[in-house]
């Protein structure tokens, strides 16, 4: 590996490790203290003009050594207990249980389970050394949990799957935002400032959320809807916005398809049905279309999270919303769109480029033969001996054990953040070998049969794709502790070990040069992005083929829509491709430029209230911590601000459960039981509760969680599920 650490007086310009904004920061040593990094702002990076939440401004804490892992552990067999190794012993140890699993049980027994917070280089690596050392089709992230039903909607709608396919720049500008099931002032808290610049330039807000956040708080229009019911909602929403004549038919007219069936399914849903189902008003909704299509600028945005997209008919309720937007022709038009707000920290990039079960780099299908072919040539070997496509995240973690029986994962923690994580535990304890590299000692880590230390993101070069699609150069600031090698490097020892000794390079720009090749011509084409463009440009919206005009939804125009034309077509195609801030201004993604309208109905949650269970359960996550906690737990700044799960309910429900303020209760459903203190308020639902879900032990919500799967997406039932509430203790 060359060493690149840039860590100086004034500091090494880089990116938070946490979510998907990607906020810019710099690095500096420690005035006060020799050795310790500190973060000081960052103004010039246009996403978060230098702001931070907590997690950014301490995250170096978890540069120390007191706080990570720093060498290999290696489980005895005579003591059962992990222990110490070198990295060649441990290393060797890995490399012969994937090679003895392979030979007795065929490759698909060896599962690969990443994560959305690999860097585009390490995901790249990661499905390229599962399909071709391994050769098993077992491989799936744990960003299957996060965006996978917005980025199934996306691909039947617009025939491409980016977050945003605006800048985040152009959401003040916007005359209204619905924001659906995001409750950004805890979980993206710098990104709360396009939604107060959108209010005091005169736009509204409406928030869809059952509970009232400090994000609804913020709103014009709080819509709080019965977990489970977004799909209604916007069904509902639909029905008035054609009954009352809103619809922009020029716009369906020309630039859409599948109009008539889902217009039908829409009025199916009138707004007093829609009213039982979800418990808002129909003066509520008719309030929301007018804010809606009334904006002065005639431009809207439909914005969602893991709310609606967490659910087992997540995809349908997506499609849901982006049919609303086509409906209004708030979409492919300047300001106006549906976006996903992407939430781990490369989610977007970690979809992209190979580690997900059925796609190959640049977002290609795996089933594609011309993909197929295109990939093997870039990795040197026949179309043939590439695997299929695998089993999806849950149920890739349902088969270990059975007929997964060895694991190699790196970056996820899934005894704490997969659902129905009792029963996930104990597959992961069935396995006969797991090899785990993670940063820190996690509970999943705990587990394994081996632990590689591995370095983190002040430590390493590479790239991350943020929410906006924006493709941004993380830069090593300072030197890994002796002890510590990169995922790159355990991924390219082990193919050497395993008979590749070439095409696994530790090297993180070198690697990026092979994915740009890989990409090119895909639906994700980086192949006209480099280091030095992502230096000089704040990053590089994707798709960016290497020369101008060869993307036909790549659009260089200006937020009005207006586009350069005075360069000749011959200065054109030798022009660098300028990136894509903005899609399908032109045209979308779909064999004929036309967005596809998809009739989807409403239809109930996976799992039902009953006697036996007759309280929602809705999870989620609190602004001091960070997905399974892993990281954010380790901080003690952090922890003192949220230092452990709770179970918030309404007043009418506590006072039936005979609850007080922080008195332990027990959420329990058919999977199992979370035990917290009770916080008592009236911004949620009396129908409902909820817990966040950073916690192991027996606070961990996601034992009690539902995985039933969206049939599309595969993404398992977070966000609904029936369960009782008991006083505990």
């Amino acid at each position: 590996m060359r060493d690149e650490s840039t860590l100086t007086e004034t500091g090494t310009p880089t990116h938070c490790p946490y979510c998907a904004l990607q906020c810019g920061m710099n690095l500096r040593g420690g005035t006060d203290a020799p050795g310790v990094v500190e973060v000081v702002e960052r103004t010039d990076f246009p996403v978060n003009l230098g702001a931070l939440c907590g997690k950014g401004r301490t995250a170096p804490a978890l540069l120390s050594s007191r706080v990570r892992l720093t060498e290999p552990l290696v489980r005895r067999p005579a003591t059962g207990r992990l222990e110490p190794a070198t990295w060649e012993e441990a290393l060797r140890t890995v490399a012969d249980g994937l090679r003895r699993t392979r030979a007795e049980h065929g490759p698909d027994a060896v599962g690969v389970f990443g994560g959305g917070g690999l860097t585009n280089e390490k995901a790249y690596t990661l499905g390229k050394f599962a399909r071709v050392v391994l050769g098993t089709s077992q491989i799936d992230y744990n960003g299957r949990f996060c965006m996978s039903s917005a980025a199934a909607a996306h691909q039947r709608a617009f025939g491409l799957d980016r977050g945003l396919p605006f800048p985040l720049a152009d959401v003040p500008r916007t005359g209204c935002v619905i924001l659906v099931g995001s409750n950004l002032a805890e979980t993206m808290p710098p990104a709360l400032r396009y939604l107060t610049e959108l209010k005091e330039n005169g736009g509204k807000l409406i928030v869809v959320d059952p509970r009232r956040t400090r994000t609804a708080e913020q709103a014009d229009l709080h819509l709080a809807p019965r977990p489970g019911t977004d799909l209604a909602l916007a069904l509902g929403l639909l029905h008035v916005i054609v009954a009352e004549g809103r619809t922009d038919e020029e716009f369906v007219r020309d630039r859409t398809s599948g109009w008539e069936a889902a217009r039908a399914a829409a009025m199916a849903h009138w707004p007093e049905l829609v009213e039982r189902i979800t418990g808002v008003g129909v003066p509520q909704l008719r309030e929301a279309v007018r804010m809606f299509c009334d904006a002065p600028s005639g431009t809207g945005m439909v914005l969602t999270a893991r709310g609606p997209e967490q659910q087992s008919k997540g995809t349908d309720t997506v499609s849901a919303w982006i049919n609303l937007c086509l409906a209004t022709g708030r979409a492919g038009r300047p300001l106006s769109g549906y976006g996903c707000l992407t939430g781990q920290g490369n989610g977007q990039g970690g979809r992209e480029h190979g580690q997900k079960a059925d796609q190959l780099p640049g977002y290609r299908k795996l089933d594609d033969p011309a993909a197929r072919e295109h990939v093997a040539r870039v990795w040197g070997v026949e179309p043939e001996t590439l695997p299929g496509p695998g089993r999806s995240a849950y149920e890739l973690l349902d088969a270990l054990g059975r007929d997964v029986k060895s694991l190699l994962l790196m970056g996820s923690n899934p005894v704490v953040s997969a659902p129905r994580a009792g029963h996930v535990e104990e597959r992961l304890r069935s396995l006969d070998f797991l090899a785990v590299a993670d940063v820190v000692m996690s509970e999943t880590a705990a587990l394994a049969d081996v632990v590689l230390p591995v370095t983190q993101w002040a430590e390493e070069t590479g790239t991350t794709t943020n929410l906006e699609g924006r493709v941004l150069l993380r830069r090593r600031a300072i030197q890994p502790p002796p002890g510590v090698r990169s995922d790159l490097e355990v991924l390219g020892g082990l193919a050497g070990l395993l008979g590749h000794e070439k095409g696994f390079p530790s090297d993180a720009r070198e690697i990026f040069d092979e994915l740009r090749r890989a990409s090119a011509g895909g639906a994700a084409d980086y192949s006209g992005i480099s280091y030095e463009r992502i230096e000089a440009e704040d990053g590089v919206f994707w798709p960016c083929p290497e020369i101008a005009g060869a993307s036909d939804i790549s659009d260089a125009s200006d937020v009005s829509g207006a586009s350069d034309t005075s360069v000749s077509s011959a200065e054109e195609t030798e022009r660098p491709h300028p990136g894509t801030p903005r899609l399908f201004l032109d045209r979308f993604a779909t064999p004929d430029g036309r967005a596809r309208f998809v009739a989807v109905s409403h239809r109930a949650a996976a799992e039902e209230t009953d006697a036996e269970y007759p309280v929602l359960l809705t999870t989620g996550r609190v602004v001091a911590q960070y997905q399974s906690g892993a990281q954010t737990r380790r901080i003690d700044e952090l922890n003192a601000a949220a230092p452990g799960p709770f179970v918030e309910l309404h007043p009418h429900l506590a006072e039936r459960l005979g609850a007080v303020e922080g008195a332990p209760l027990a959420v329990v459903s058919r999977r199992g039981r979370a035990v917290g203190p009770a916080r008592i308020t009236a911004k949620i639902r009396p129908d409902t509760v909820f817990m966040p879900f950073h916690w192991p032990g027996e606070g961990r919500v996601n034992s009690v969680t539902n995985p039933a799967l969206d049939p599309t997406s595969r993404m398992p039932e977070f966000k609904v599920c029936a369960v009782r509430v008991e006083l505990s203790g």
